[in-house]
């Protein structure tokens, strides 16, 4: 509904007249009504003119129009539509249309209304306004569209110059911050962005503007100001319900074409929740594959890879803590509870310098902060998983909280399997809790926390175990209206646990664990509207327990064994600035040095140099004590990237970025498994170091209603770890002696498009690329194909996502995944042989072969409740069918010798079409 407020304050206090704008003249326009309500009226002019209209549907629901006009202006399409004497119209300069009934408006202003350097006295005020003054402790909520905020310490005449506004972007119905919101000045090229905590900030020229603000899922608003000076003023946005038939046109909406950001992917978490998963719940890791450039190795793995890295070199972070393994439930859903999330960013190319640690990407998870109005919550029910979720005031708008929590009761779906799996048991559990106070208007303080557990067994004695535990405090102080900082501290722990106690005599229990302790600040200057300026530094202690094998019980005869404790520390400095050169030119540089502390107590192996590091080229060994100083590694970090805008709709990027990674991932599967032990550098292994070059090519089409990309890259990797034939990873005290440092290359293409209103909407994605790597360096080992490259474990050139969501109604929609990449390679036995009297296996080079291509099509149906606003629950349904074609995907391939012979097998996750149902209520 339009603004009524408005509406009775003009009737009310400005005379009875109308006015015909100018620039109405040169427009015209053809219509045909037919007894049309009004609101068809108006959408049909919007759309045909750019105007805005602004009436009471409650006054004016009873009229009906019925015109024919060729080329007529508005006004006199407005004077024909309109009866006369009972409805009146006013057309203001700034596009803006009113419509009333009884009584006309006068949209313009009084001559003398704004102060003029003359110093002429500004008469009685004509309009409402709101006043802020720079001393006042309070800052103003800028809730009502047509109301003109002061903002800045006022004064009898507006000065020359310009003035930094700045503030805070909230979502009117939870009090939440909004983030990544576009601020645009209309007649301007002046804009701005709400960075993280929804915190804008922009420098305009002091006086009248007019601001239009854009956000996704929420509605385009508009704000009018007078700037005196600097100031302060928080904006409220409202939800966004499209209408079946409404089509958004903005010539705004350009966010994808004119950001500096490239490779970038930012999903929300309503597009989510609209892509069909396993067993019916939203799966946030198995989204972020459909998006293009993004790839696992196959079904049910819990890791991605990235632009040809391996599933190791993505940094995941939730509300920045780090999240070592993402997966519940052997993969099959993501560690995140979808009920709790935010939004999701996938940065692959342009990485900003405030991460690090990392080669191909980073995905940055963000919960809500909890609703800061009233309490609300939502829970689901699945056929093997359940969630419920609460959130509140606990000071009403100072102190919020959001909990959540999930949890499975699957053992019954493991009494369907085979008989040799029915004794298979699984389960997981996460919670997650999160608090933020706002001590006042410029310091905030967050608090939260994470923990999940996993624990299965697969018709044996013995039981898997792994969990992730985070907390982190934050505070964020905003200093004036130009510079804002953001400090935190947390804790990071994963670990898993496996163990055996049926026999007595060998009960055993294996475990790993790595915790991270970790500090950093953040800081964004707007020096002006030009040039934005980020810095800050970050340190990371790390503390590795590589392996402890540990007898159960008295009667065991396992022999205790125990993997040295590894530490170390990890700092970084960065700096970046993002310069507007032009309205059209833009580029962003930065810089992050990096430094890595190998640190004691340990004892490290010296080999002989230029020979392999085996045990027959052990020269000696050297101790070192508690936090001695055993190996640095350092060095500069660069970020590149420009834009340059031929057009509103068309741009062009670049980007170079060089990363350095000082952890490494030991796995004997392609995937991340909860067997997998993290290693880190030291003199013996040497840090990952990769660069990156990419180019892309961005359009908007049909009124930026449907947007498109082509980015291509080239990417260098250097020291990446691969492994000996026959390596043994677990409980290794000398691990350098079966890996080895490989070089590489990973190229490719990648193709979006995207359309996200109307009742047909979704995204499509295309990906070919290649990653090769490289050993045949003969003084560390054996050269691996003969010092060729081969392709990598993950190496799968081509991939296509399409991911469609129709809307039949306001409460009935369907959604639609189809997935196709090629299969992953593979290194196959073609021979037997006999050597020094037995027999042996050969192997074709390594990764010369494939598994069959992956396809699946995911299909479902999704039915809300009504819609009323006054109930106490909302309630909806999801039903649908996982792997629709039933289609029998590889997801590896193993051999066996049988009688003498070696026969393959090809083991497949789901065989079969699953369906599933999941009832959700919202209160």
């Amino acid at each position: 509904m339009k603004s009524i407020k408005l509406l009775l304050f003009l009737l009310l206090f400005l005379p009875v007249q109308i006015l015909f704008a100018q620039q109405t003249d040169s427009l015209y326009i053809s219509v045909n009504y037919q007894q049309a309500p009004l609101k068809e009226v108006v959408n049909d002019l919007e759309g045909k003119t750019g105007y805005q209209f602004y009436y009471d549907p409650a006054v004016m629901d009873s009229l009906r129009v019925s015109l024919s006009a060729n080329q007529k202006s508005l006004p006199h399409i407005l004077e024909q539509a309109l009866p006369k004497g009972v409805y009146f119209f006013a057309i203001s300069k700034n596009k803006e249309v009113f419509l009333t009934k009884g009584k006309a408006i006068n949209t313009a202003l009084a001559s003398a209304y704004y102060p003029h350097q003359d110093g002429s006295q500004k008469p009685e005020k004509v309009v409402e306004t709101a006043y802020y003054n720079q001393k006042d402790d309070a800052v103003p909520e800028a809730t009502i569209e047509n109301k003109v905020y002061e903002v800045g310490l006022k004064t009898n005449t507006i000065n020359a110059g310009q003035a930094t506004m700045a503030g805070y972007l909230r979502d009117m119905k939870s009090g939440e911050p909004v983030i990544g919101a576009n601020i645009f000045v209309v007649d301007s090229k002046i804009s701005a962005t709400s960075g993280a905590f929804g915190f804008y900030s922009i420098t305009l020229p002091r006086g009248p503007h007019r601001l239009l603000i854009k956000a996704a899922n929420l509605r385009d608003t508009r704000r009018q100001i007078i700037l005196y000076s600097d100031g302060k003023l928080n904006i409220e946005l409202q939800e966004h319900i499209l209408s079946l038939r409404e089509v958004k046109i903005s010539t705004e909406k350009v966010a994808n074409v004119k950001s500096l950001e490239m490779g970038v992917n930012k999903l929300d978490i309503r597009s989510i929740k609209q892509v069909p998963s396993a067993f019916g719940e939203a799966d946030i890791l198995k989204v972020v594959l459909t998006l293009p450039g993004v790839q696992s190795v196959g079904e049910a793995s819990s890791g991605f890879n990235v632009r040809g890295g391996s599933s190791d070199q993505n940094l995941i972070l939730l509300n920045d803590a780090t999240i070592y393994n993402p997966s519940h439930f052997f993969g099959f859903f993501s560690a995140f509870n979808p009920d709790i999330v935010k939004d999701v960013q996938l940065f692959k190319s342009s990485i900003p310098e405030r991460f690090g640690g990392r080669l191909s990407s980073v995905l940055e998870v963000t919960n809500r902060e909890g609703n800061k109005k009233k309490f609300t919550g939502t829970a689901g029910i699945g056929l093997i998983t359940s969630r419920f979720n609460i959130e509140g005031p606990i000071d009403s708008n100072k102190t919020s909280f959001i909990l959540g929590g999930r949890t499975t009761y699957s053992n019954w779906l493991m009494d369907l399997l085979p008989e040799s799996y029915k004794n298979s048991r699984a389960s997981f559990t996460d919670v997650n809790l999160g608090i933020s106070h706002q001590v006042n208007e410029k310091n905030n303080i967050y608090l939260s926390g994470y923990y999940s557990t996993d624990k299965f067994k697969l018709n044996s004695d013995t039981t898997y175990g792994y969990n992730n535990k985070n907390a982190s405090i934050k505070w964020k102080r905003m200093f004036n209206n130009k510079f804002i900082g953001v400090a935190s501290a947390g804790f990071d722990r994963y670990g898993y646990d496996i163990n055996s106690d049926f026999n007595p005599v060998n009960a055993y229990d294996l475990s790993f664990n790595i915790k991270q302790y970790n500090f950093k600040t953040d800081f964004t200057y707007y020096l002006n509207s030009k040039h934005t300026l980020n810095f800050g530094l970050s340190s990371i202690y790390y503390k590795l327990q590589p392996g402890s094998f540990q007898p159960i019980g008295n009667e065991s005869l396992v022999i205790p064994d125990k993997v040295a404790d590894e530490q170390a520390l990890e700092s970084a400095l960065y700096f970046g600035d993002k310069f507007d050169i032009t309205d059209k030119f833009s580029v962003s540089g930065g810089i992050r040095y990096s430094l890595f502390n190998y640190l004691g107590p340990n004892t490290v192996s010296n080999y002989a140099p230029n020979l392999p590091k085996t045990d027959l080229n052990l020269i000696d060994t050297t101790s070192f004590g508690s936090n001695a100083l055993i190996k640095t590694y350092h060095g500069p970090e660069y970020r590149l990237s420009a834009r340059y805008n031929f057009t509103d709709n068309f741009s062009v990027k670049a980007a170079y970025n060089t990363l350095r990674q000082y952890i490494h991932l030991l796995s004997n599967t392609t995937a991340i498994a909860p067997t997998d032990i993290w290693k880190l550098s030291d003199p013996n292994i040497k840090p990952q170091y990769g660069n990156q070059a990419s180019l892309g090519l961005y359009k908007n089409f049909k009124n930026n209603t449907i947007e498109t990309s082509v980015e291509v890259y080239y990417k260098k990797l250097k020291d990446y770890l691969d492994y000996k034939s026959g390596a043994n990873l677990v409980m290794n005290h000398n691990i350098e002696r079966d890996v080895v440092n490989t070089q590489g290359k990973a190229y490719g293409v990648e193709f979006f498009v995207k359309k996200s209103t109307g009742k047909l909407n979704g995204w499509m994605s295309y990906t070919y690329s290649r990653t090769f790597l490289k050993f045949d360096d003969p003084t560390v080992g054996v050269a691996i194909n003969k010092g060729d490259y081969y392709p990598a474990n993950y190496d799968k050139p081509h991939a296509f996502n399409f991911t469609g969501n129709y809307r039949f109604s306001h409460r009935v929609s369907t959604s639609l995944n189809v997935t196709y990449s090629t299969g992953r390679p593979i290194t196959l036995p073609i021979a037997k042989y006999y050597y020094a009297g037995s027999e042996r296996v050969y192997y074709v080079d390594r990764n010369a072969y494939r598994i069959p291509d992956y396809f699946r099509t995911d299909f479902s149906l999704n039915i809300e409740g009504n819609h009323k606003v006054h109930q106490r629950t909302h309630n909806s349904w999801t039903i649908g069918v996982y792997n629709l074609t039933g289609r029998q995907n590889v997801y590896s391939v193993y051999f066996d010798n049988e009688g003498g012979a070696i026969k393959g097998y090809q083991l497949s996750i789901f065989a079969n079409a699953i369906p599933f149902i999941n009832y959700n209520i919202r209160f």
